[in-house]
């Protein structure tokens, strides 16, 4: 998801996907023998074998679905849950009780290859290598290295159509591009009308309140409901709620760690730029359209908070 990569995206990445967090009842050594001793993980003994893409990622269709299959760069409706090799369930969105919208760019790889397989209505298995999900570093609940296996069900499909050029760019603006992060540090944000300056959090996230809001501000465990914008330091707009005419939800300590900390400091009904640096956001990976090491640029609206 946007944010949630890795969600999230994104999403996610997300934009992603989101991390809400049991931890592992393993430690990373005692995982990573567990699933070398059972590769199924969660999956063993359940019914129907695997296959495995050129990816590494391995999947089965548990119901096919009926019409079409989402594009990489559709948005999609999912229920789900994921798990650690050892039985663990690190998220759920069953136990939200709500479905998880997100654009498919905007999560980790596993899920943005493996939710094309399977048609609107479908439900997929996913067992996802750590190349394809969190890589060495882990996300909060989820160990370095871990392999996922998930289970998922495709709702809905929205159709989007990104410029093209945001998605060719992504594959030419590397970390040398001049027009990633050279000229004014605020970016798209340099000489707009809003009032203030912006303030710099310990973590290196700059901030401007547009709106306050009103009452309580949401917690890093709560689930928000927002509408966004996300450009990179040269304007070009990577990902956009508005666009797509639907807001998005998604557990606030499932996203980037600029996104779980930026959104804690305004309330419901209020408005705010952010800053984000990219230790903050997708890192030396990128993600998407997302280059390495892209300083990310929000403006972000809370519409509703979810405890």
């Amino acid at each position: 998801m946007l944010v949630a990569r890795n969600l999230a995206p994104v999403v996610a990445s997300m934009l992603i996907i989101f991390a809400v967090g049991c931890g592992s009842g393993e430690s990373g050594a005692e995982l990573k023998k567990f699933e070398a001793e059972n590769p199924l993980g969660p999956f063993e003994g359940t019914d129907g074998d695997f296959s495995t893409t050129d990816t590494g990622l391995k999947y089965r269709i548990v119901r096919a679905g009926t019409g079409e299959k989402p594009r990489e760069t559709d948005a999609v409706e999912v229920h789900y849950e994921g798990k650690l090799a050892d039985g663990t369930e690190f998220d759920s969105s069953y136990k939200l009780q709500q479905p998880v919208r997100f654009p498919l760019l905007k999560v980790i790889d596993g899920w943005t290859e493996g939710l094309q397989l399977v048609a609107k209505g479908g439900q997929i298995d996913l067992i996802i290598p750590s190349e394809l999900g969190y890589g060495k570093k882990g996300s909060r609940s989820i160990p370095p290295n871990a392999t996922l296996y998930f289970t998922v069900e495709l709702l809905e499909i929205k159709r989007i159509n990104p410029p093209t050029e945001i998605l060719e760019g992504s594959e030419s603006m590397g970390t040398d591009s001049p027009t990633m992060e050279s000229g004014d540090p605020l970016g798209p944000f340099a000489g707009t009308e809003a009032e203030g300056d912006f303030s710099t959090t310990k973590s290196g996230l700059k901030y401007r309140v547009i709106r306050p809001g009103e009452g309580k501000k949401p917690k890093a465990t709560d689930t928000v409901r927002v509408h966004y914008a996300g450009t990179l330091a040269n304007g070009k707009e990577f990902d956009s709620s508005y666009k797509r005419d639907e807001p998005t939800e998604f557990p606030l300590d499932g996203v980037i760690p600029g996104w779980t900390e930026g959104l804690q400091l305004f309330a419901e009904g209020g408005k705010i730029e952010l800053i984000i640096p990219s230790d903050l956001g997708y890192g030396p990976n990128g993600q998407g359209s997302i280059p390495p090491n892209a300083t990310l640029y929000f403006t972000v609206e809370l519409l509703k908070i979810n405890p």
